[in-house]
């Protein structure tokens, strides 16, 4: 008798509850797959995915708390084979490159539809990659144009940090007071992660940080 391939055991991260609760009830009914967990938020999301080591990790790129690229850092480390596919709404050159570089095995997009979806989860589920329609168009784009990136991998840990605190409207004082470093110190980061950006004003940093994904204004 053929042996029985063991169930995919999955995490979903995902904020939207109407999503989340959709992709649950139709994984749940594939027997290809063994739902383990499920959360909305990004600091829960790292701890029940380090907690459970699941096979496959289905991302939003925007949470609540930390964002999909922050997660993926978090827990690339110590789980490295598991396997995630980024099912957002957002897409940009940017943020794609930055999932991807974080661990990301695959990325689609939610407008491509749920049947896109279980495609690109069921080649990762294999060992495969795979991109939807509209993020393998934006992929082609980024290499015509030599692969231009975002910039964002030049900075340092505390500029990013930095950079998404800046973007999020918080002072030089709030930043150093959270940081628990001086406002000169706050100063210096904030010049030289502008400079490698060639951002110079509030407005561009925070649209450039959502762009990324490195923050989330949804209302």
């Amino acid at each position: 008798m053929p042996s029985v391939v063991p169930a995919k055991r999955i995490v979903i991260v995902e904020d939207h509850t109407a999503i989340r609760e959709m992709l649950v009830e139709i994984l749940r009914v594939d027997p290809a797959y063994k739902i383990v967990g499920e959360c909305g938020e990004g600091l829960q999301a790292c701890q029940l995915c380090l907690e459970l080591k699941p096979d496959l990790i289905v991302l939003d790129a925007r949470l609540p708390g930390l964002s999909g690229v922050d997660i993926l850092r978090r827990i690339g480390k110590q789980l490295k084979h598991t396997r995630v596919l980024v099912f957002s709404a957002y897409e940009s050159p940017a943020l794609v490159r930055e999932m991807l570089e974080a661990g990301a095995h695959g990325f689609v997009e939610k407008t491509a539809g749920l049947s896109e979806f279980k495609k690109g989860l069921g080649t990762i589920a294999q060992g495969g990659t795979y991109f939807g329609p509209g993020i393998a168009a934006l992929l082609r784009t980024v290499v015509a144009n030599n692969g231009t990136n975002s910039g964002i991998e030049t900075l340092t840990d505390r500029e990013r940090e930095i950079l998404k605190l800046v973007a999020e409207s918080h002072s030089t004082r709030e930043i150093a007071q959270r940081l628990g470093i001086s406002v000169k110190t706050v100063d210096n980061h904030r010049t030289n992660l502008m400079r490698k950006l060639n951002l110079h004003d509030v407005a561009s940093l925070t649209r450039y940080s959502l762009e990324i994904g490195l923050i989330d204004h949804r209302a």
